[in-house]
């Protein structure tokens, strides 16, 4: 890494390289917004779980008191006005069950796109507007003739369909919203100093463009803009995903939610609000969650074909026996035929395996926030990958260390580093210490410690002045000597100076995770390529690159790049896995075809990712490869056992054999229902990792 002038850091407020793990626990389902619905449409998790119970409580009675398809079972009974009493009961929940599914329909039919949502509704509209056609005639019209209504069917398809997606929700964590935490990286309040010169406290939302702030020390840049005066050093890992201090001085451009360091700074504000920086990359993160909640699943394809086919069965079989029987017996067909085209296992098919599925990836180290990623890494063929945090420790580590002096040995000098070094929280500090412990190093006492603007960071040791300070200073400053020569380009050094003389330095680096090494080999295996993108410069990447064996390496990154490369990739008609733990990896990680976050990683790319690698350990993508390839087969499995029935129930309940004196019953479709969403159930609990 790149490392520019170690002074000015605040080493208690800088972001720690270590990132916060999530707390898992913490995530109530219940106060969480899904979109995990089928067809993207969103529904409140506490709402589905009230609705289902309520709707459960409604459909009791009605099955107690109504036949499945015209068979009494042992446990029901009827008494007089029970029929009204049952219509009642059903209305209730039909607007009320139902409305989840009827409102979902009315998006896709205007989307044009008719999926699992609008073949439910079909389904119990059908029922339930039969059922009052059947209940009228039966009590009304003409109760010597008895038409049979669809009341238990009706209430049973409302409260599994209601499970099923319950069931889905549940497994599925809940999304966070990356938007909000990416706008929650900005300050509430900005200094503001007017013509006067007098400052004053204004909410952030009243500065504009042009407006002269300050800045504090270690404050949060509130705006973009351009300083005027003062000189810093600033924290840039949001927009470059390295945890490294950038210089900052007169004429130089500042982001808004970045940090400063310990200089304060004066700036002029050159964009802020939809104009600013960070507003970009909400943009970015927006539209990419919003293109991919359009992806249509494979139970939705299933449900959209089944709509079409049971639609247009069931018209055709209405027009013929329309002709050949009675207005009765056509209605009657064309009810059959529809509600049976919306059996319950369809509505378990998917939510069963997905349940089992996550319950998988957990005991694996993943959580699956879409089940979209599921369904689609199967065509993966590429995988984009950050370095810092991702492939490698994310914390630095003293990779070497020298002495340029006859008097102190190299242990020596990691020691009088630590030294003024004591008690730092700031990562290239923490290096140091956790190199001297290494080491079982006596460290000496320093006294009247600082910090230097500009500079780096000084104090006295036994009479002596010390300083560390970055290579910037010790070249600017001449006081290296043609000897003193480093071979640890990439790295970030730090010199220990004597007086005005250096007289040694410790090199630090960023280490490739153990678990990263071989990733590359068995992908390529899979037939996917690697690519590494990162904000650290070219040479840093290429030396862990060369390392991992990744070819294709990408340096030098903003966060608009690497969503520019995954949005290029996919025009090319690849499909790519963003991986990465940085809030410069938000728009790449909702943009990809599937965005994974290391567990370790900011909240911002954690909610902005489909898949949490819990572990942060790299080779969890290969387990999760592999699941995904399961579960997708036992997806296809469900889908044929809940709907593929209907290739020979649908004709066969429209009257094609009736020529020969055989139609489809409504008990015997009710039982193949009941059948198909038995092996549903057992089929999904055989998927395995």
């Amino acid at each position: 890494m790149d490392h520019q002038n170690m002074s000015n850091m605040d080493h208690d407020n800088m972001k720690n390289m270590d990132h916060q793990h999530m707390d898992m626990q913490g995530m109530g389902h219940d106060e969480m917004n899904m979109d995990d619905m089928p067809g993207g449409h969103m529904i409140h998790m506490g709402n589905l779980k009230l609705k289902f119970w309520v709707s459960l409580v409604m459909a009791i009675p009605i099955i107690l008191m109504t036949p499945m398809m015209g068979l009494k079972l042992p446990f029901q009974f009827t008494f007089t006005g029970s029929d009204w009493v049952v219509t009642a009961i059903g209305t209730a929940l039909f607007f009320y069950g139902g409305k989840t599914f009827l409102d979902s329909a009315k998006m896709e039919l205007a989307d044009r796109k008719p999926a699992m949502m609008t073949l439910i509704a079909m389904g119990i509209s059908v029922a339930y507007i039969y059922s009052l056609y059947a209940v009228i005639m039966n009590n009304i019209v003409d109760p010597s003739q008895h038409v049979m209504d669809f009341f238990w069917e009706l209430a049973t398809l409302i409260v599994i369909m209601l499970l099923g997606h319950w069931i889905e929700m549940n497994a599925i964590m809940a999304a966070g919203d990356a938007v909000q935490k990416l706008a929650e990286l900005l300050p509430k309040q900005a200094h503001v100093i007017d013509g006067n010169n007098d400052i004053k406290e204004v909410d952030l939302t009243q500065v504009q463009v042009g407006n002269v702030l300050l800045v504090k020390g270690n404050e949060t840049i509130p705006a973009d803009g351009l300083i005027i005066s003062g000189k810093t050093n600033v924290d840039e890992a949001m927009i470059t995903g390295e945890s490294k201090q950038v210089e900052k001085t007169i004429d130089d451009k500042v982001v808004g939610g970045s940090v400063n360091g310990n200089g304060e700074i004066t700036l002029t504000v050159t964009g802020t609000g939809e104009t600013g920086y960070l507003a970009q990359v909400v943009k970015l993160v927006s539209k990419a969650q919003s293109e991919k909640s359009n992806t249509e699943t494979l139970a939705d394809k299933v449900a959209g074909y089944l709509f079409y086919a049971a639609l247009s069965v069931g018209i055709l079989a209405f027009v013929v026996w329309l002709f050949t029987g009675t207005f009765s017996q056509a209605l009657s067909i064309l009810v059959t035929v529809l509600v049976i085209a919306c059996p319950h296992a369809l509505g378990l098919a998917i939510p069963l395996v997905v349940a089992r599925s996550t319950s998988l990836s957990a005991k694996n180290g993943l959580l699956i926030k879409n089940r979209n990623a599921l369904e689609v890494a199967h065509t993966i063929d590429t995988l984009l990958v950050d370095k810092t945090g991702t492939l490698t420790e994310g914390h630095f580590v003293v990779t070497n260390y020298k002495t340029y002096s006859k008097y102190f040995s190299e242990s020596e000098i990691i020691g009088l580093m630590a030294s003024l070094e004591r008690g730092s929280t700031h990562p290239l500090g923490k290096g140091i210490i956790q190199k001297a412990e290494d080491l079982n190093l006596e460290i000496p006492t320093a006294s009247d410690t600082q910090q230097i603007n500009g500079i780096g960071l000084e104090g006295h040791i036994k009479a002596n002045l010390y300083k560390i300070v970055s290579e910037a200073y010790v070249k600017k400053n001449q006081l290296l000597t043609d000897e003193m020569v480093s071979d640890n380009e990439g790295d970030s050094i730090s010199y220990l100076i004597q007086n005005d003389k250096v007289i040694g330095y410790a090199a630090q680096g960023d280490q490739i995770k153990q678990e990263s090494y071989g990733l590359v080999e068995q992908l390529t295996k899979m037939g996917i390529k690697t690519i590494m993108l990162t904000g650290d410069n070219q040479h840093a990447a290429e030396k862990v690159g060369v390392k991992l064996g990744i070819e294709d390496v990408r340096a030098n990154l903003m966060p608009e790049d690497k969503a520019k490369i995954v949005g290029q990739l996919e025009s090319e008609g690849h499909n790519v896995i963003m991986v990465g733990d940085g809030i410069n990896d938000a728009p790449s990680l909702a943009g990809a075809t599937i965005g994974m976050a290391i567990g370790s990683g900011t909240d911002v790319a954690i909610d902005s990712a489909d898949v949490i690698l819990v572990k942060s350990n790299p080779t969890d993508i290969l387990k999760f490869l592999t699941l995904s390839r399961n579960t997708r087969l036992k997806m296809i499995q469900n889908l044929w056992w809940g709907a593929g029935y209907n290739i020979i129930a649908l004709p066969l309940a429209a009257g094609i054999l009736a020529p020969v004196g055989f139609i489809l019953s409504p008990l015997v479709g009710a039982v193949v229902m009941s059948l198909s969403t038995i092996v549903v159930a057992v089929n999904a609990m055989t998927l395995h990792d």
